[in-house]
Parts: structure tokens; C-alpha cells; sequence
């Protein structure tokens, strides 16, 4: 039976903006991970247009905790890019063309909005939206299970794991449950696992707080004069200051000179939209520096991670600096959720970037060992940083994929996604490689798709960067 029919129901024929042919098979749906409490998480898979049938199969995931895979769906690496009607002044619908650097050119490619309570994902059981670290990785699990018992024709493909930012803690839990499950299960219940790779993503909570005093320096946004200061008060731990300290005051000196800078690419303009949003915007900033323990961050309990609807407030779960507008506009139209199979806003919600619904503890700590483990077991991995993103600084990665004393294969060199420019560096471990972006932020693919495709497409094929 072709595929096609046989998951009739998921099939997208059309959507509402996109007037070209899909150049391969695109599905979406919701796959329930808990009958008794009513779990549902949606996904949307575009299959490869090159060789579906033996491409590896990409799960992605953003971070937040509680951001939608939506967002590298919209604005990095989907089927389609989007822009508003500019024949109507930018006011008018959206527009859908096709997306020259998608990787599903390359990759079997499932967008997941997870944990339940993000994006297009909800629950019938309201406790379902307290959650953490550990739930979510046994609920992207049990998905995944799923997913490859419905789309069977796709479970001998390699797979690979990953995502962003503080995906840095959903892509490795992640790949523990189902590394620890494949060792137990029978050979049906296995899933074909080869490797995963965390762009931008927090991993250690010392080694990231540690990492940005560092990398604003390094990129002349800090005085050599505070800096020294700095270093010497706070003799190199920036991240757990106290407030009361000369560390602690120089720490707020020095965070007064980065307010109004664009965290996630330093080079970028950081949008403003009125204001109430610049005032909300500041007192973000306040928050998510004040704790001295970023990306862990804001007033409350330890372990706790605020998302980050709770610390903007006006800004309308946006993060500080990014603007939105297309993927609200799209995931909120009506027709579109229709095109598209997910429930309407009276079941499963309004789409919003990063979802306050939730309450998500940080229960795993450090990713460190989880790291060294899956390389132990044969994984592949990939860390890269766009050079230019102040929300998880590659000063950090750098630093923690240095510590797993893995072996060294390749010392630090440049690489090319074409055949003249450098694109960035890379320093190759047995088992793992740590690669950095020349110019790009924190989104990666958003701002250099082109190399975005060519690491990733080199990376899942197992090619020297």
C-alpha cells in the first residue's frame, strides 16, 4: 500500500499561504502518549526529498523549557519560509515559498512540540502541565515509540536526536531513555539510534554561568578595566555571586553595560515594540541576570526553571529581542490549524512561541555525564555554537566538551561550506565534534542557514566537516 494512504488520515495536502506542489510528503497529527490522563504531543514530519526511504530520520526540538518546535519550523530550517503580504505593506497574510535550506532536502525531518502544554501539544489533565527533565524525556520516548510503530517504513532509518538551546538538556536525557531502552527492548522495540547534536544548548550550570563574562569581553562589550576587576573579585566564578559582594556589584556594573544588547546574536538589532515591551524587556534582562546562574534563572525555587512567558510578561511570551509576528499569525489561524490537523484553540490553546501554561523543574543537573555516556556507547555526537550568541556562549561549549578529556582526532582547524570562506572552526574528539558558526547567533540555521545545511548535512552523513 503506498504511504501516503496508509497514514491518509495525517497527510497534509495543502496549506493555507502555499501556493506550490510539496516536493515530498509532509504529515501531522498528534500522537498520545498517555490515554489515562489524555497526553497528546504534536508533531509535524516533512519527509526527505532526496531518498526517504533510506535518508536518516532528525527529530527536532527547541528549548525554552516550554518553546515550540515551531520556531525552528518557521524561522530556521522547515519546508517553507514565511513573510507577510508586502504587495499590502507587510499587513496583509502571510506568504509560504519554499525554503532553499531545509533540511528535510537531506533528512526525514519530525518537528515536536513537547512536553504537553507547548505550542499545538496539550493534555486533558491540568497537573499534566507540572513537569521536568525526566518526564519529558520518558513522554518524547513514548512518542517516539509510537510514532515508529504508525510509521513503521521508517524505523530501519538511522535516527538522530536533535535541537537547541535548552534542548542542550531535552537532546541528551533524551537519548539516554531511548540508548537504555533499546538495551532492554526486543529487536522490534528498538529504535535506530546513531547519534545526536545540540546547537547552542546549555549543558552545565557553572560552566554556562560561567561563560558569558568571558565571551562579552572577548567581543568588546565589556571594559578591559571592569573585566580585570572582575575577574579578580569574582576570581573567574561569575555564575552564583552573591549580591552583597564587590563580585556581586561589579557583576550588576558589568550587566548594565550588556542591557539593550541582543542576547541571542550580539550583531543583530534587538526589537522593540513600544514602550511597555522596552520596559518589559529590561526588567527580563533584570531577571534573567540577576540570578548570576544563566540559563537558570529568575526568582524561584532551586531546580526550577522559569519559562520565558513568566519573566516577560507584556512581551507576549516572546524572548527578549526576537519578533515573532509570522508564526503567531500562522499557528493561530484557523485554517491553518485545520491544513494542518491540530485541535482548535478551544481544546488545545492559542499558540504562543514559549508557553506559560507550564511549570518545568530542572531535576537532571549537569549533562556532562550523561554526555560522556552516550559517547562511551558509540554515539555520535555534534556540539556547535554560532560564535555570536551571549545566551549560551561558545566560551562554555568550548570549555565543556574540552573537559570530557575525550581523545583528540583533529585539533582546532577551520571548515568551509563552500569552497573558499571559512564558516567556522572545529575540533574533532573521538566520538565527538565541537564546531562553531563564524557569525551566527543563537538560532543557528535562522541566521546561516547555508552552513547550518552543510554541517548538518555532513554530520548525519558521517563526512569530515
Amino acid at each position: 500500500m503506498d504511504v501516503s494512504t496508509r497514514h491518509a488520515e495525517d497527510l497534509v495536502t495543502g496549506i493555507p499561504g502555499y501556493a506550490y506542489d510539496f516536493s515530498s510528503l509532509h504529515y501531522s497529527g498528534y500522537v498520545t502518549v498517555d490515554e489515562r490522563h489524555g497526553r497528546h504531543l504534536y508533531y509535524y514530519f516533512a519527509t526527505s526529498e532526496r531518498d526517504p526511504e533510506n535518508d536518516p530520520v532528525v527529530l527536532w526540538l527547541n528549548g525554552g523549557p516550554g518553546c515550540s518546535s515551531f520556531d525552528g519550523f518557521v524561522y530556521e530550517h522547515g519546508p517553507f519560509k514565511f513573510q507577510f503580504d508586502e504587495r499590502k505593506g507587510g499587513e496583509g497574510g502571510l506568504v509560504l515559498t519554499p525554503n532553499e535550506h531545509a533540511w528535510n532536502q537531506v533528512a526525514n525531518m519530525i518537528y515536536l512540540d513537547s512536553p504537553a502544554g507547548v505550542g499545538l501539544s496539550y493534555s486533558e489533565t491540568q497537573s499534566d502541565y507540572i513537569t521536568n527533565d525526566t518526564h519529558t524525556a520518558r513522554d518524547s520516548h513514548r512518542f517516539l515509540q509510537r510514532f515508529f510503530d504508525k510509521y513503521e517504513e521508517f524505523a530501519k532509518n538511522p535516527f538522530f536526536i536533535v535541537g537547541e538551546s535548552y534542548a542542550g538538556v531535552y537532546v541528551p536525557t533524551l537519548a539516554q531513555v531511548v540508548q537504555g531502552s533499546n538495551e532492554a527492548a526486543d529487536s522490534h522495540r528498538r529504535i535506530n539510534l546513531q547519534g545526536y547534536a545540540v546547537g547552542n544548548g546549555v549543558c552545565d550550570q557553572q560552566i554556562d554561568g560561567n561563560a558569558i563574562m568571558p565571551f562579552a569581553f572577548g567581543k568588546a562589550l565589556l571594559s578591559t578595566e571592569l573585566y580585570r576587576s572582575l575577574h579578580r573579585s569574582c576570581n573567574g566564578q561569575f555564575w552564583n555571586a552573591s549580591y552583597d559582594s564587590e563580585c556581586g556589584r561589579l557583576l550588576d556594573e558589568a550587566y548594565d553595560d550588556l542591557r539593550g544588547i541582543n542576547i541571542y546574536n550580539i550583531l543583530e538589532p534587538c526589537y522593540h515594540k513600544g514602550a511597555e515591551q522596552d520596559g518589559a524587556l529590561q526588567q527580563a534582562q533584570q531577571a534573567q541576570h540577576g540570578s548570576r546562574s544563566w540559563p537558570f534563572t529568575g526568582s524561584v525555587k532551586p531546580g526550577l526553571v522559569p519559562n520565558w512567558a513568566h519573566l516577560l510578561g507584556e512581551l507576549g511570551h516572546t524572548p527578549p529581542c526576537l519578533e515573532s509576528r509570522e508564526m503567531w499569525a500562522f499557528l493561530n489561524d484557523d485554517d491553518v490549524r485545520a491544513a494542518l490537523h491540530a485541535k482548535p484553540m478551544h481544546i488545545a490553546g492559542r499558540f504562543d512561541e514559549c508557553s506559560d501554561r507550564i511549570t518545568y523543574s530542572h531535576n537532571m543537573g549537569s549533562m556532562l555525564p550523561i554526555h560522556a555516556e552516550l559517547v562511551s556507547k558509540g554515539l555520535q555526537a555534534l556540539i556547535y555554537s554560532g560564535d555570536h550568541d551571549m545566551c549560551v556562549p561558545h566560551t562554555g561549549s568550548e570549555a565543556w566538551t574540552r573537559s570530557l578529556n575525550l581523545p583528540v582526532r583533529e585539533r582546532w582547524r577551520p571548515w568551509l561550506a563552500g569552497k573558499s570562506q571559512i564558516s567556522g572552526y572545529v575540533q574533532e574528539y573521538e566520538g565527538l565534534k565541537f564546531a562553531t558558526i563564524r557569525g551566527a547567533g543563537h538560532m543557528v540555521p535562522q541566521t546561516k542557514p547555508k552552513e547550518a545545511l552543510a554541517l548538518i548535512s555532513r554530520f548525519l552523513e558521517g563526512r569530515r566537516l
